[in-house]
């Protein structure tokens, strides 16, 4: 466990931009992604906004190699094509034995499977198509991004609902940690705006019923993690990648490094397929082996990208965690959920939420947590409401995800 992981290189896209640049300047600029879906299929559906995509991957893949992707892998690739090319690993001799891939998603290519689905139903086996098993897989993002960097080390698929790209990080570490890869390329991506998940989202009544769509109404004030009228978190879709290397790979080929990877924890609540354990213990047990892992103190962290997507009980359940884990240091750490803005990208949520925390501490300033207009009293945190810098020196940044299935991940990052 004594080799350091550092990050150097960083994709991703949106609902509320095409790659890190412009994401990273709508998040700290409390410009949100949510909006009205135009889709036929929405007309008929109890909810009727989510975080699409700002820019379509199609305008940034080849036409046929998109083609042939279901839409999780072609969020992936556009991600991950950003992160090789920012880390300066194009064209770069590497050995390929030891680079390996982490790449995550909570439901897979659930637009291929149910797109011929329908293809069968409607015109017959013959018209099912020959890439459909490849494309629906839910490793398919993985392996495509290890076709397209050359992999040769792990490639891997953790799925575990919205805990999963944390996961692929927290997997990674172990990788470079344990000396089985030098440079591992990890993340999570989800394409889940289709008419069942949703409708199947909304019936479980997991997705704010102020969703619905009511002529007037303003999709972007919808995701309101910890406000007292949160009642659902918003579905998005998107990708992050965030390229990780041990310290002495990155140092011998003079790579630039946006911040270290301290640790990770992962534990289970094993309390209930869907919900949180309210009192949170699960998530502060992986809260607490991240620090651990991380060597750490509780007064370390400055920072937190919250998992909070707006539900009322979940919001709460993350509060505790902080207070049991933190300590008395919980009140004086800027807390901040992005998903206010992007919605949910469930398997992709804590890829794109790392990448978040890493410029929080590349540049010093937190993101802000928009639409929290009346603070629920249950819920005793720092929480920026505008964009806030952040402390010099050396500090930590938590960030956390929760799924279904009552898995927790924590990766604790640390400022260079």
């Amino acid at each position: 466990m004594s080799k350091r992981v550092v990050v150097t290189g960083l994709g991703t896209t949106s609902p509320v931009g095409g790659d890190v640049p412009s994401t990273w300047d709508a998040l700290v600029n409390g410009r949100s992604g949510v909006r009205y879906l135009t889709d036929d299929w929405a007309a008929e559906m109890p909810v009727k906004i989510a975080g699409r995509i700002a820019v379509e991957p199609t305008e940034v893949l080849e036409r046929v190699k998109a083609r042939r992707l279901d839409r999780s892998s072609q969020f992936a690739m556009v991600a991950a094509m950003e992160a090789w090319a920012d880390a300066g690993l194009e064209g770069a001799e590497l050995d390929n034995h030891r680079l390996g891939v982490a790449m995550a998603s909570g439901i897979g290519g659930v637009t291929t499977l149910l797109d011929n689905y329908d293809i069968l139903k409607e015109k017959g086996p013959r018209r099912v198509s020959p890439l459909a098993v490849p494309m629906l897989m839910p490793n398919a993002p993985a392996a495509q991004i290890s076709l397209y960097v050359g992999a040769r080390a792990a490639v891997m698929t953790p799925v575990s609902a919205c805990a999963s790209g944390n996961e692929a990080i927290a997997h990674a570490i172990d990788q470079i940690r344990l000396g089985r890869a030098d440079v591992v390329v990890a993340g999570g991506t989800e394409a889940a705006v289709h008419p069942l998940p949703m409708a199947a989202f909304a019936n479980m009544m997991a997705l704010s019923k102020t969703a619905s769509g009511e002529e007037g109404g303003d999709p972007t004030t919808v995701s309101r993690p910890w406000d007292l009228a949160r009642d659902g978190f918003v579905l998005g879709e998107g990708a992050g990648v965030l390229v990780l290397e041990s310290e002495e790979h990155a140092l011998a080929r003079g790579a630039r490094i946006y911040a270290t990877v301290l640790g990770a924890g992962i534990t289970a609540d094993s309390h209930d397929i869907a919900q949180p354990d309210p009192e949170g213990r699960g998530g502060s047990r992986a809260i607490l082996q991240a620090l651990a892992e991380a060597e750490i103190s509780p007064a370390d962290i400055a920072h937190v990208n919250a998992h909070a997507t707006s539900t009322p009980q979940g919001d709460i359940a993350e509060g505790l965690m902080l207070h049991a884990t933190l300590g008395a240091h919980a009140t004086e750490v800027v807390v901040t959920s992005t998903k206010s803005m992007t919605g949910h990208l469930l398997g992709g949520a804590g890829a794109l939420e790392a990448v978040a925390t890493v410029l929080a501490l590349h540049h010093r300033i937190s993101p802000p947590t928009i639409n929290l207009d009346n603070p629920d009293p249950a819920v005793e945190l720092d929480i920026a409401t505008k964009a806030r810098d952040l402390p010099l020196g050396d500090i930590a940044a938590l960030n956390n995800s929760f799924g279904f299935g009552g898995a927790n991940v924590a990766v604790a990052f640390g400022s260079i």
